[in-house]
């Protein structure tokens, strides 16, 4: 199965340069002029990939967490798991497929397994569901579904606050999360999640500005539940 690397055609100690020169190479045979629409997802995929090897955050957080599955290349370790109906083993399952470009089938099987009620950090170590939470929440995000992004990532950074893991990354999260907030939020959720959603970003420990922010927005949800 492929890795973010694989799909780029470069190896894992590429420069900056050279995963530039790989995307724009590949970015050619997906385009829609080129290729058609049919290869939307395509390039959906290569942007994402890019987004995170172009990144040195981002590509220390993926290259940190797909060395840990490195160590069971001796045997199809997918398909191990794929045997397994345990929820330890299905947690696995999900990371695997969301660190080797399954986002489709990583998705199903969090579904499947309950959603926001599969409770993957009692069964993965902490540092393996952070990551894992992390890039299911952005998957999400991308497919439409950014109130559940929201719940997920929001999660990590509670975590987050109360013991550092991704320290540097930290920023990346909390922006991601405002983003959320300002453009992708609000048409998804009801005045009621609205309101509780604003109670999460101001228990996130986020700046004062932004904490203001997060308090005028109750009070106008407020009133519109009133009139």
């Amino acid at each position: 199965m492929k890795n973010y690397y694989d799909l780029l055609g470069i190896n894992k100690n590429a420069s900056a340069a050279e995963i530039k020169k790989a995307f724009r190479e590949k970015a050619k045979q997906f385009h829609p002029d080129i290729a058609g629409t049919s290869n939307d997802e395509a390039m959906r995929r290569l942007i994402g990939v890019y987004e995170v090897l172009s990144n040195p955050e981002r590509r220390f957080e993926y290259d940190k967490a797909y060395q840990r599955f490195e160590k069971t290349s001796g045997f199809n370790y997918r398909a191990w798991l794929n045997e397994q109906d345990d929820p330890v083993s299905q947690s696995k399952l999900i990371f695997f497929e969301l660190l080797h470009l399954e986002e489709e089938q990583a998705i199903a099987l969090w579904r499947k397994n309950g959603g926001h009620n599969f409770l993957m950090e009692k069964y993965m170590d902490r540092e393996d569901w952070m990551d894992c939470q992390y890039i299911l929440a952005e998957e999400l995000d991308k497919r439409g579904f950014s109130f559940d992004a929201f719940k997920l990532m929001s999660a990590v950074l509670a975590q987050e606050r109360a013991k550092p893991y991704f320290k540097l990354f930290t920023i990346e999260i909390e922006n991601y999360l405002k983003t959320l907030v300002k453009f992708r939020l609000m048409p998804q959720v009801d005045n009621e999640t609205w309101i509780d959603c604003m109670e999460t970003m101001i228990n996130l420990g986020f700046s004062a500005k932004d904490e203001k922010r997060y308090r005028r927005s109750i009070a106008d949800t407020l009133e519109k539940l009133r009139a």
